[in-house]
């Protein structure tokens, strides 16, 4: 004998537990058939919101020193190297009456810049490297701190970028819960009054109630149920006493009466099924009058989950997922190139101080000049800037 899932849909069920399993059928093919319109009167979206992308790089005079910046340390040793074979032997210059030697000039400019870079190099290094700890040379300072930075990152970011008070914030601003409101009434509305939804709402109905209500065994047992309703809203007043004599004196005429109102059930199917209109068109009314209710539950159920939101937690797990190689990505990825101009400035730091160690006086009193005359050219173009913007305005 074939089972009930694979029998003929006009093909009443013959048992309770097969109506069951049809009742389960049919439910599933209400929510597939809701499913189906919700999806066709849903508004369209909108073009997706492009990913942010990466600010770009500095387009300013910065930007283009960088691949300058780094010749220097190439630079620097070549002219170390140049050191060994010439080094301005015996030559002098004067200058503002004193004799200034250039002998040993080279080496120590060189020297002086590569210990500059060097230096910075290192310690920028340290910060990452080794990332396992070792015996002599120990640990880089972000591996061995790896716990504290994973706190003081998610501390960060979850006490002053993302939080509670920040996003309901911005739920508030945005009014998404109105919005989403408003498109979930809509779409109801289109889906109740849409005639094709109808139909196919009733053909599903009529078809699960003539299935299930054709089967004997499922009458008998909303007959029993009938009956057993009747006696428990009857109680034992004078109506229950009235059920009870009645049923004591005329039983058979009693269950006759039950059986013959509920077989009647399936050719009262239809004419019921006329009034799904009527009802249909009352639920977006119905909706639409507890909106404010239906909205204030909303915005209630969202705050609670972000009240209940532990963002710090979230970045904690994540980030201890991270290994150590993964975390200088992380970091480095932020601050990569602000590292290199440490790095490469270390050189031309370094070159500088060379030439206060070769003449103290004659460097730093050029170095003050040449800084005083970048700052005066520097606040006269911020003042024309600040002039322009203002007359734009």
């Amino acid at each position: 004998m074939a089972d009930s899932t694979t029998r003929s849909a006009s093909e009443p069920a013959r048992t309770i537990p097969e109506a069951k399993e049809r009742t389960y059928a049919r439910g599933r093919e209400l929510g597939r058939l809701v499913s189906r319109y919700v999806r066709k009167h849903l508004p369209k979206r909108p073009a997706p919101t492009p990913a942010s992308t990466e600010p770009p790089r500095l387009a300013g005079n910065y930007a283009r020193l960088l691949p300058l910046l780094q010749l220097i340390p190439t630079a620097l040793l070549i002219l170390f190297g140049i050191s060994f074979f010439w080094d301005f032997p015996g030559v002098a210059f004067n200058a503002f009456g004193q004799d200034l030697a250039l002998d040993g000039l080279l080496r120590m400019l060189s020297v002086a810049g590569l210990i500059g870079f060097l230096t910075n190099w290192l310690a920028i290094t340290m910060l990452f490297h080794p990332r396992r700890k070792h015996p002599v040379f120990g640990q880089g300072l972000i591996p061995a701190q790896r716990e504290r930075v994973i706190f003081r990152l998610a501390t960060a970011i979850s006490e002053e970028l993302i939080n509670e008070r920040i996003i309901k914030a911005k739920i508030d601003e945005s009014q998404v819960i109105p919005r989403y409101r408003e498109i979930s009434l809509n779409v109801t509305r289109g889906v109740l009054e849409d005639g094709e939804f109808r139909r196919e709402l009733k053909s599903l109905t009529a078809e699960y109630l003539h299935d299930v209500l054709s089967t004997a065994e499922m009458r008998e047992g909303i007959t029993r149920f009938v009956v057993d309703k009747l006696e428990s809203h009857a109680g034992r007043g004078v109506y229950g006493v009235a059920l009870r004599l009645y049923r004591f004196v005329n039983e058979p005429d009693f269950q006759r009466r039950i059986e013959a109102a509920v077989n009647e059930l399936p050719s009262a199917i239809d004419p019921a099924l006329d009034n799904l209109d009527h009802l249909l068109d009352r639920i977006p009314a119905h909706i639409e009058a507890r909106s404010a209710d239906i909205e204030e539950w909303a915005t209630r159920v969202v705050l609670g989950f972000v009240e209940r939101l532990d963002i710090y937690s979230m970045i904690v797990e994540n980030m201890k997922q991270y290994d150590d190689l993964q975390l200088e990505r992380l970091l480095k990825s932020t601050s990569n190139e602000q590292l290199n101009y440490i790095k490469y400035l270390g050189g031309v730091l370094g070159f500088l101080g060379g030439l206060v160690i070769w003449q103290p006086l004659f460097a730093l009193t050029g170095f003050a000049l040449t800084l005083g005359v970048l700052y005066i050219i520097d606040f006269a173009l911020m003042k024309h800037a600040g002039m322009k913007q203002a007359g734009n305005e």
